[in-house]
């Protein structure tokens, strides 16, 4: 267990410097992010999670310390890898298990960083709602995932404990997936709508801190005649993380569909989210030209929660992590397909 906190802490430093470099040194001011901005940022944390994906290729016994073939068939058992690790040769069944681990981590990555998509819808509309300057964008979104990479730890990591001692809750999630798919598909067409006024966390905000009536620059605190008020931008900031919460309890059990490793969910899902950001202001101009995507998001958490409730019979069919990826790059390839060739008709 020590082991495995060193790696975890390594990787938390990691993340801690990196996020201090983007808001210390690459956005110390506050200005709209660029599209060359937004593409350079995304190719630099797609970069990571490729990097991470061929450590864990290649080094991917470091992360729980594995040394002898007793401790692998161990780990194995233990998340429910779907692999065979009883040849006689240890260092082959290793590289078996980190050729797994690996596929395991980039499926669940793809996963994430396509559910992620339709966080950005939904972080499209609060701003427009709230009113939010274009330049303090940046600002909101990286504290609100900060806060959202602490929420995820406490998720993965409680999921898990929960799936390790009560097995049937996958079946539970995999309904549950299933039933947020069909409810995503049925309103796929609908036009969302976020009235300020009326929003749940507005009013829990306002119940219990005194609220200032007007932006105060790039500020979430104002102090007026000795009295400390929230502003309007902290407000959306609060928006933001109660809105990833939401997001969240569909993609962590998305994630457990692929693997039950929590270093592995939490690994995948902190690098998809921590390229949210930059994603989102590459995408936020062309969005809604990807009208089928919500469709083929839908549909993604039709088959991940289909998986859940069938994992036993689909193992024993040879069905494996390589083919859940390919169905899911298949769905987003189709769906953002369809989109170019089908642009959506404007009224009028």
């Amino acid at each position: 267990m020590s082991h495995e906190l060193i790696f975890f802490g390594a990787f938390a430093l990691f993340i801690v410097l990196m996020l201090a470099l983007d808001l210390g040194v690459f956005h110390k001011d506050d200005k709209p992010v660029s599209f060359k901005q937004a593409a350079t940022m995304s190719a630099i944390w797609i970069s990571f999670a490729i990097g991470f994906y061929f450590f864990l290729k290649t080094e991917g016994q470091e992360l729980h310390n594995i040394k002898d073939q007793a401790h692998l068939e161990q780990i194995v058992t233990d998340h429910q890898h779907n692999i065979s690790v009883n040849s006689a040769n240890f260092h082959e069944n290793l590289n078996r298990y980190n050729d797994n681990l690996s596929l395991e981590f980039i499926t669940g990555y793809v996963i994430e960083y396509a559910l992620s998509v339709d966080n950005i819808f939904v972080m499209v509309l609060i701003f427009s709602a709230f009113g939010v300057d274009e330049k303090y964008y940046h600002r909101v979104l990286f504290w609100g995932i900060l806060g959202a990479v602490i929420m995820r730890f406490i998720f993965i990591f409680l999921g898990a404990t929960l799936i390790s001692q009560f097995g049937w809750i996958l079946y539970i999630f995999g309904a549950f997936l299933i039933y947020s798919g069909v409810m995503m598909f049925l309103a796929k067409d609908e036009e969302e709508k976020i009235d300020p006024d009326k929003h749940p966390v507005v009013k829990f905000a306002s119940k219990f801190f005194p609220i200032h009536p007007e932006y105060v620059g790039h500020d979430f605190f104002y102090r007026n005649k000795g009295k400390l008020f929230i502003t309007p931008l902290f407000v959306v900031l609060l928006v933001i993380e109660f809105s990833d919460v939401i997001f969240a309890v569909d993609s962590i059990p998305a994630i457990f569909a692929v693997t039950k490793d929590p270093y592995i969910v939490f690994f995948s899902n902190i690098f998809a989210i921590l390229g949210l950001r930059s994603m989102f202001f590459l995408l936020v101009n062309v969005i809604h030209k990807f009208h089928y995507l919500k469709a083929g998001l839908a549909v993604l958490l039709i088959f991940i929660g289909v998986k859940m409730l069938a994992h036993h019979w689909l193992e024993q069919w040879g069905f494996t992590t390589i083919h859940s990826l390919f169905i899911i790059l298949a769905i987003l390839t189709v769906s953002v397909v369809a989109s170019l060739v089908f642009p959506k008709r404007v009224a009028g």
